[in-house]
């Protein structure tokens, strides 16, 4: 079965959902992510392809696996 969004698209949600979860503003995760917040805002709304590193960067922001962060996607 065809998924409705692309790959991008899912990550980007999933990102949203667990900075929101966490209850950090896109400053605030950013700044933990050591990222800027236009590139954070990018990757939700499913408009970046993020490099391995900004991936385990933002795992390690939300302090979780890259596993499940990668979980729904």
């Amino acid at each position: 079965m065809a998924r409705r969004t692309n790959i991008t698209e899912r990550f980007g949600l999933r990102v949203r959902e667990l900075r929101q979860r966490a209850n950090l503003s896109q400053e605030e995760f950013a700044a933990r992510c050591n990222l800027d917040r236009t590139y954070i805002s990018g990757i939700e709304r499913g408009k970046r392809n993020v490099a391995l590193r900004n991936i385990e960067a933002i795992a390690q922001a939300l302090h979780i696996s890259i596993a499940e962060l990668l979980k729904t996607v």
